[in-house]
């Protein structure tokens, strides 16, 4: 179990496979800093909090909730796996979060699943980084728009694909000397 806390847990939900694609860029661009992403339907809530460093991300399906079987995802999704994690301590550990969103088909509810995932790491008493401008995103409303910023990297694989690698460039730079330094 020990050898978890030298690496970054990067674990996500997926339907259609691109929040997966996501993680693996992440993780490319980590280096060996950061453990194999694991989608939340293959992965258990302890094997989650054995890091105290994570990446965690979301498609958003459905309105204003996660993504699960009630959004039609056969094999479940975030949904399912929030409840193991129900009352968990999360102080000491640092979170940075990622979303997808298209706000060209969903503009009053860009990228909203990604709430989720703050509040609940928020209330378990983590420290959320990684926020992201809204600048360059075209959007009517976004529940995920905390304090004026992004709770999270938001990307939109649909109509802003070509921004997409340099975000990601750009995020992950921002968050890696925090997520770094929770490794022992």
């Amino acid at each position: 179990m020990a050898f978890h806390m030298n690496k970054i847990g990067i674990f996500f939900g997926t339907d259609s496979g691109t929040t997966r694609l996501m993680a693996k860029k992440m993780a490319k661009l980590l280096g060996d800093v950061a453990a194999k992403p694991l989608n939340v339907n293959r992965t258990t809530a302890d094997e989650m909090l054995q890091y105290d460093a994570l990446i965690l991300g979301t498609p958003s399906y459905g309105v204003d909730q996660l993504p699960g079987k009630s959004t039609k995802i056969e094999d479940g999704s975030w949904e399912e796996f929030m409840p193991q994690l129900a009352g968990k301590d999360l102080s000491g550990k640092v979170i940075a979060l990622y979303g997808l969103g298209d706000q060209e088909k969903y503009p009053d509810r860009f990228a909203h699943s990604l709430i989720h995932l703050y509040r609940w790491c928020v209330a378990g008493g983590a420290t959320v980084i990684g926020q992201w401008p809204t600048d360059g995103y075209v959007f009517d409303q976004s529940p995920a728009v905390v304090d004026g910023q992004f709770c999270g990297l938001v990307l939109d694989q649909r109509s802003q694909s070509l921004l997409t690698d340099a975000r990601l460039s750009a995020w992950v730079a921002a968050v890696k000397p925090a997520l770094l330094a929770k490794l022992t």
